[in-house]
């Protein structure tokens, strides 16, 4: 591979800025640059000297925009891709009216692969070079975004869903067959190229107790993969958890007791929960992964973002697709800020975009190779326009700091704002 040299403004995280003042947490460079050499970032630094130490390099001038690691999205939903932005329904409602129906059409290898594109094209333009994805209870569904993201090289992790119950018949399994299907799949996938496999029980109200621990089971003979699922996302849910698994403490303790809280465990929405939940996931080292458009859209509630980092709880952002409203991580950011806001602790621009770029990778447990531009990192570069349309130039023209330069792109931008450097 070649060696290239991008200029722009460079912005690098050097600690969490939910660890220290945000202005301490990040180093800005306006006339910065990026070396890549062989995939990777090689040198961080100024323009002009990473230039005149590498006249070999070929130069890429991205002129003012800025230059970052690529977008994380820790919890989507690829085979809902299509039926984003669907009306009026709440959580169980929306299973059974929009998602069931279209997971059922994923046993067609054909029509798999088609929304696979799709959603990557999506992602893609969005700025979103890794995702956690859930696919469907079919095997073609993980074959499908599999094959997809190895043809594009990119770094991605999915599973196959578990389900045994609570769910039409054509997407159920068994125990057992999740157990070996799953097991199937990520002897097939995992660690070939850039990918991850997921072990992926669906969520607690469609896995018996059984499959829950197969599910546990699994993970534990494979500790290097992640273990997704969903918790505490309406209160509805949480009640029919408490019909279904009545000699549990509360719903952490379903997962807890079947093997499925830990490092590398990701619990998407985390809402509701009780003090000893919030206790249990601390203490386990479990993470958490915030999806707020689709927790205002489907009307699930307002997550604590200030007590998951008081406790140190990992926490990455996601879109949810397509419960989630949007493929933009920058919608994204704005929607975690305004439900930050709703909650009295408004979000710095620092901490919503390491929430999006190494938060996320911490939460999937891939810090030390993307979310960073440190070097030695996999050059999943992209960068940001700060004044792509006219509403954002016209506010950004008015900056006096870099953070008043990037809020607005943050609150208004879109997929003209972002573009994704491929090597």
């Amino acid at each position: 591979m070649k060696t290239t040299l991008h200029l722009g403004q460079t912005l690098h995280f050097t600690k969490s800025p939910f660890e220290v003042p945000p202005g301490e947490a990040v180093h800005h460079e306006t006339n910065g640059a990026v070396l890549v050499k062989e995939g990777k970032v090689a040198a961080l630094g100024q323009a002009d000297v990473l230039k005149a130490a590498h006249p070999e390099a070929g130069i890429q001038n991205h002129g003012q925009h800025l230059i970052l690691p690529g977008f994380i999205d820790a919890h989507a939903h690829f085979p809902q891709t299509a039926i984003i932005a669907s009306w009026g329904k709440r959580l169980i409602d929306w299973l059974n009216a929009y998602t069931f129906p279209e997971e059922a059409r994923f046993h067609d290898a054909a029509y798999a692969a088609k929304i696979a594109e799709v959603y990557l094209d999506l992602c893609f333009d969005n700025g979103i070079t890794t995702a956690a994805s859930y696919c469907t209870i079919h095997p073609t569904s993980v074959d499908a975004l599999m094959s997809a993201a190895q043809r594009r090289g990119l770094r991605w992790i999915a599973g196959k869903v578990m389900m045994d119950r609570n769910a039409p018949e054509n997407l159920r399994d068994t125990a057992q067959k999740g157990y070996d299907e799953s097991k199937a799949l990520l002897e097939k996938w995992h660690g070939v190229g850039r990918l991850g496999y997921a072990i992926t029980p669906r969520f607690a109200p469609t896995s018996s107790e059984a499959q829950l621990e197969a599910a546990g089971a699994l993970w534990a003979e494979h500790p290097a993969c992640v273990m997704q699922t969903h918790l505490s996302e309406q209160t509805e849910e949480i009640a029919w958890v408490r019909s279904l698994f009545p000699s549990a403490r509360d719903y952490v303790d379903v997962y807890q007791s079947t093997g499925l809280t830990g490092p590398g465990a990701i619990m998407g929405h985390a809402i509701h929960l009780s003090d000893r939940e919030w206790s249990a996931l601390a203490e386990t080292g479990t993470h958490i992964a915030h999806c707020p458009t689709s927790n205002t859209f489907i009307g699930s509630g307002l997550f604590d973002m200030a007590r998951a980092q008081t406790l140190t709880i990992p926490t990455g952002l996601a879109t949810d697709v397509g419960a989630g409203s949007s493929f933009s991580m920058l919608r994204t950011m704005a929607a975690a800020y305004e439900i930050s806001q709703l909650r009295g602790q408004p979000l710095h621009p620092a901490q919503l975009l390491w929430l999006a770029t190494e938060g996320s990778a911490r939460a999937l447990r891939l810090d030390t190779k993307i979310g960073s531009l440190k070097p030695g990192m996999e050059a999943d570069l992209i960068t940001l326009d700060l004044a792509s349309t006219a509403a954002i130039a016209q506010r950004q023209s008015r900056a006096t700091n870099i953070w008043e330069e990037i809020f607005p792109t943050l609150m208004m931008g879109d997929d003209r704002a972002t573009k994704v450097l491929v090597h």
